[in-house]
């Protein structure tokens, strides 16, 4: 890949490292990494990490929150009155999750932005990519299957009576309903995002990115883990039964679609047109 400089200051040597590797893991690694490409690739990898951090918190937070709802209506049964603080807890940590999420990719089309205006020259790729491309029909089954189970375990605990947990019910339809629509909007971010690239080998990389983003922004963790995180031990067993079953049958459909989708290396080089 030819060197190319942008301004500021020159990129972290674990940043230079970490983007040779990521060029060498996709076949790419012909040469050192250029600012252009270590920038871009540094802000996906910190976005990626405090995303995950988020996720994790998230999960933590809202786990705490139904024990100590647990614990204080067993002391207090009838008495406790602040199942509906639960809910605004609850909803807090799903929006906040959300608007987290948005901010990240904010950062990282950002940083593409600016990488792009600093280049001496740019080309475009003559095909437009398509949501085929960028996560492909079995990424894309995966994806409404798996909003398609969580919604149906959230609708399905709102009918029942106990109040707790048509609480939980609730905020888990708005949970599963706020990042479907932030998926789906970054999709169509992806699909409108310009090309930044100087040559061959930058466009590919430029187009493996893309794929990464649209695979990683449409996992379906958030759909598997919300009902389990929200409602296993206060819904009937047989609730509970479902949503196991329906997080183990994810998980190994998340397995088999990863073993079968082709890498987003061998995709991006079949757009381009390279070897």
């Amino acid at each position: 890949m030819t060197n190319s400089s942008t301004p500021g200051a020159g990129p972290r040597q674990a940043d230079v490292r970490s983007a040779g590797a990521w060029l060498l893991r996709h076949g790419l690694g012909d040469g050192p990494p250029t600012p252009l490409l270590t920038a871009r690739l540094a802000v996906r990898r910190r976005a990626r990490l405090l995303g995950s951090v988020l996720l994790a918190a998230l999960y933590i937070a809202a786990a705490l929150a139904q024990a100590t709802d647990r614990l204080a209506t067993a002391a207090f049964g009838e008495l406790w009155p602040y199942r509906p603080t639960l809910v605004l807890v609850l909803s807090t940590l799903i929006i906040g999750l959300v608007l987290a999420r948005t901010l990240l990719d904010a950062w990282v089309r950002r940083v593409d932005r600016q990488a792009g205006a600093a280049l001496a020259r740019r080309v475009a790729h003559p095909v437009q990519l398509g949501w085929r491309t960028l996560l492909g029909w079995r990424y894309a089954v995966l994806l409404i299957g798996t909003f398609a189970g969580a919604f149906a375990l959230g609708v399905s605990a709102l009918t029942l009576d106990e109040g707790t947990v048509r609480y939980a019910a609730v905020v888990l339809l708005v949970a599963v309903a706020g990042v479907g629509l932030g998926a789906a909007l970054q999709l169509r971010e992806l699909l409108a995002r310009p090309v930044v690239a100087e040559d061959e080998v930058s466009l590919t990389a430029d187009v493996i990115m893309r794929i990464e983003d649209a695979r990683d922004s449409n996992a379906p963790s958030v759909f598997l883990g919300l009902p389990v995180v929200l409602l296993l031990g206060s819904a009937p067993g047989w609730w509970n039964a479902a949503a196991l079953t329906f997080m183990v049958l994810g998980l190994a459909a998340v397995i088999a679609v990863q073993a079968r989708t082709p890498s987003c290396a061998a995709t991006a080089r079949h757009v381009v047109g390279v070897g």
